[in-house]
């Protein structure tokens, strides 16, 4: 087994890790953990938003969604993220994009901010080019998205694209519900 796993293409390795990890469902560890704080960034490398941190979202229930561009798996779940944002922000939820490169062409701010308008997206990016908040975060997946409760500890974890309807969508967003109903603790 491990020289087929060295033997795989990068991307090879990362199908294949998405596709084990979309049959296990959601990575829930049994007690959660605090999230890390955004690294600092100037306003350039926030698209939508001013710098943000998430001690200030503190109170808020947050969904992080790990893209790039270039990732159609990424933009094929853009529109059932923006109907996430749209249903649950009213009631408290904060999505926060994280766009973290694959490709040198896709740390391009001025290509970003074209796919950020291509896509419809109205909620708060951080480029994060460097990988820091990636890295951080000990994330290995596009997409990916992270849900931090109110107090700003790491939930649960799902993996790969997602559409409005689908198993992975109704438990992301059962989540979300549950989390936003939970009393501030």
């Amino acid at each position: 087994m491990p020289t087929l796993l060295a033997s795989l293409p990068r991307r090879g390795l990362l199908a294949l890790a998405v596709l084990l990890s979309a049959c296990s469902g959601p990575a829930q560890s049994a007690q959660a953990t605090p999230a890390p704080e955004f690294p600092a960034r100037s306003a350039e490398q926030w698209i939508n938003s001013a710098p943000l941190t998430l001690a200030s979202l503190k109170g808020q229930v947050v969904l992080l969604d790990f893209w790039t561009f270039e990732c159609w798996n990424c933009y094929r779940s853009f529109p059932w993220l923006n109907g996430v944002e749209a249903k649950f922000a009213p009631l408290g939820l904060k999505v926060v994009s994280v766009h973290t490169p694959e490709f040198e062409r896709e740390k391009v701010i001025g290509r970003i901010r074209e796919k950020v308008r291509e896509f419809g997206i109205r909620y708060p990016v951080m480029v994060d080019s460097n990988h820091a908040y990636w890295n951080a975060m000990q994330n290995r997946y596009w997409p990916a998205f992270y849900l931090i409760d109110r107090q700003g500890r790491q939930r649960a974890l799902f993996v790969g694209e997602t559409h409005a309807g689908d198993a992975q969508a109704r438990e992301v967003e059962s989540q979300i519900a549950a989390l936003l109903a939970e009393a501030d603790r």
